[in-house]
């Protein structure tokens, strides 16, 4: 939602023209005909369906003079082809739904150089960011810490759950009028030299698949309920870029697991 109304009121704002996308469900090929009938120019998508167009068609691109881009890691082989196919300047925004759309921003351009990663940047106008230790304490640049986020954008909390809310939301310990709060991310970055964000994974086992925060462990314990299953581990695979999925794996107890399939065959049977 926090997206929705970035895209309409970046765009009316603005003074531009909003184009919007009639289909009911979004494919590339979709995208690529709106893109082109619109002669769009300006154009907002997740990090997963961006690296889906490069992958599949760069040239839906071809009107795009510049590209924003977030919800997840940016993978730096799809930011390069979407430079060198036209697209005139990518932004990678980084931002939790609790700070409300972006917090921090990069923009590319295509004569610039990448490294192993896309920076996420700096913060956008009236927000405050924080790389902080586990006291709370700034760390060095490019040493690694959780980032912490602050500012006129930040969540009142998450409805109903004031346990949560007072974990994530914490009180400001750098303000000087008081009653100020940060949102703790728990993601780890770093300051690079030149002052910009690197994003490095996160503080705990949580991922992002599509676009959806997904606990790890919570898949885990489902899995250890299913009588035969002794161990389980889950973890999310990326064999190709934008390809991201969960991949489960698991030890079984033998005996338990050949009982469990006699019942089931007897079952089926009856």
């Amino acid at each position: 939602f926090d997206a929705s109304t970035f895209e309409i009121w970046g765009a009316l704002l603005n003074g531009a023209k909003l184009a919007v996308f009639s289909e009911r469900h979004i494919d590339v090929e979709g995208l690529e005909r709106t893109l082109a009938t619109q002669a769009v120019s300006v154009l907002w998508l997740t990090a997963g369906l961006f690296h889906q167009v490069v992958a599949q068609r760069p040239q839906a691109l071809r009107t795009v003079k510049q590209l924003l881009a977030g919800g997840d890691v940016l993978s730096v082989t799809q930011v390069k082809r979407a430079l060198e196919g036209g697209v005139g300047r990518i932004i990678n925004g980084y931002g939790p739904t609790e700070g409300t759309t972006f917090s921090v921003c990069h923009a590319v351009k295509s004569e610039q150089a990448l490294g192993s990663s896309v920076p996420i940047g700096r913060p956008i106008s009236n927000t405050q960011v924080y790389v902080l230790d586990e006291r709370l304490e700034p760390v060095p640049i490019g040493m690694a810490g959780e980032l912490y986020i602050g500012g006129a954008g930040l969540a009142r909390g998450y409805l109903n759950r004031g346990g949560l809310t007072a974990q994530r939301f914490i009180a400001h310990p750098f303000s000087e009028g008081g009653g100020e709060r940060l949102y703790r991310t728990g993601d780890r970055v770093r300051y690079l030299a030149d002052g910009n964000l690197e994003f490095i994974g996160r503080m705990d086992r949580q991922v992002k698949i599509r676009g959806y925060r997904i606990e790890l462990g919570e898949i885990e314990a489902a899995l250890l309920q299913q009588g035969s299953v002794r161990q389980a581990v889950v973890i999310a695979r990326e064999d190709e870029p934008g390809e991201k999925r969960l991949v489960g794996y698991v030890v079984a107890d033998e005996e338990r697991l050949k009982e469990q399939q006699s019942r089931e065959a007897t079952a089926a049977l009856s």
